[in-house]
Parts: structure tokens; sequence; C-alpha cells
């Protein structure tokens, strides 16, 4: 099904089913090389705009999603976009995880990765799957992300031996405090053109590094993301758009 020539062509295939605990639904995701991540940030947006167009559902919606991340709470806004909560981000290196040494609170901040002999400087952060966030390298100081080779660079950090699960990798060029860009290789799916996840990684990244503030907007190749890393709640919230491509059926 995600195959781009013999399929429909998608980075994963999201599955909406009954929901568990009193959540409204729960959501499964595979992605586009058969494996299943914990969870997908756009893709909840995505799940939430099916809903609403599956139960005709007009004006501000909220639900609750079981994800293998834990409760997820999307809502749709007035304007069409999607607002959700992704929860809090997890910083301990054994939970991320990763085997990079953590500093005295356990949070693998501005660690060095020899990645074929370019030592890279990575704060790691999970929210609900992993991901490795780097702002450059040693040999690089400030990132120009549309100069990077991402087909080469980017498997190897996905199957680094620090990461024993993986990792997604988020590469950040910044334009001022509250403006970044990135460009990401996702586990299991490659390069794609955004990662809701990932961009909620690189606002905790970029916060934890003294180089942004905790409301950003985050442009990726697909278009922006509005994240804020909320010191209140400690959870990260995040804003984007959701439309519908097209329609149909596959025989399978």
């Amino acid at each position: 099904m995600c195959d781009r020539n013999f399929g429909i062509g998608a980075d994963g295939v999201i599955f909406v089913m009954p929901g568990v605990g009193g959540t409204d639904y729960t959501m499964r995701i595979f992605n586009s090389d058969g494996s299943e991540p914990e969870m997908c940030g756009n893709g909840v947006r995505c799940f939430a705009r099916f809903i609403a167009e599956l139960e005709n559902l007009h004006g501000t919606q909220s639900f609750t999603i079981h994800t293998g991340a834990g409760l997820i709470v999307p809502e749709i806004q007035n304007n069409g976009k999607v607002k959700v909560d992704m929860g809090q981000p997890v910083l301990t290196a054994a939970d991320i995880p990763t085997k990079l040494p953590a500093n005295s609170n356990g949070a693998v901040v501005k660690a060095e990765l020899l990645v074929d002999g370019m030592t890279w400087n990575v704060t790691c952060v999970s929210m609900g799957n992993p991901h490795c966030v780097t702002f450059g390298s040693k040999q690089c100081k400030a990132l120009k992300v549309d100069d990077l080779k991402l087909g080469e660079v980017g498997p190897r950090f996905e199957h680094h031996e620090v990461f024993p699960a993986r990792t997604n990798t988020e590469f950040v060029e910044i334009f001022s405090r509250s403006h970044l860009k990135m460009r990401v290789w996702e586990r299991g799916a490659g390069a794609t053109l955004a990662c809701g996840t990932g961009a909620c990684a690189v606002v905790v990244a970029a916060v934890l590094e003294g180089r942004a503030e905790r409301t950003c907007i985050v442009d990726l190749p697909g278009g922006p993301l509005e994240i804020e890393w909320r010191e209140k709640d400690n959870h990260v919230y995040m804003t984007g758009p959701a439309e519908v491509v097209f329609y149909g059926s596959i025989p399978l």
C-alpha cells in the first residue's frame, strides 16, 4: 500500500480501532517498511481529521486516542487546524533509549556522537518514540539543512549502535529563537516531508540547549508547525493542518 510506484504511496498506514481504557479510539500505525512505531505526530492530526470527516463533525472537536506512546488528545480547531497535546517529553537516556552518556540529571544534552569520522553534537528526546536532534557538528557549527545529503547521513544515525531501538534524526537550522527549520530522517520511513513528534523533539532540544524559546514555528519540507513546550504542565503542544487528499479503495 505504501509503495509509490505499485501502491497508493505513503510514509505509513494508520488503522482506526475501538478505544481501550475509556478512550474514544485506538491508533495503530505501520511505517512503509512494515515496522510499527509507538506513535506518529502527523499521523494523529490526519487521524483526527479522518474521524471528523467520517462522523461529519463541525466546529471545535476533541478526542482521546490510545497509542503505543500513551494517551494523545487532538483537538480540531475552528480554523481547521489540529492542535495535539503530545504529552510530556521523556529525557532519561535509558527510556529514550540511547547508550550515549547522560549528564547529572540523566538527560543527554549536547552529547558527542561520532558518525563516519564526523563528531556531531546531539540531544536526545523521546516523544513516545526516540529522537536524536542535532544543530551541527564540531566541523560545522551551524547547519544549512538544505545542503545535507540526507539519504547518506540519515541511515547512519538511524542504525548507530548507541540507539538500540534505532532512532529518528532531526537536523536543525536556527533562524531565530522562535523560528527553526528542520529536515528529518524517520526510523522505518526514511526522508519524509514532515514529522510531528520530530518537530516537538526539536523544540524541546532547542530549549534544553538554550537556543530557543518554548514556543516556535518549525519549518519542515511539507510546511510549518507551531510547537509549544508549556512550562506549566511540561506538555508539548503541536498545531498544524491536516487536509483530505483523496478517497479510494484498494483490493488487498
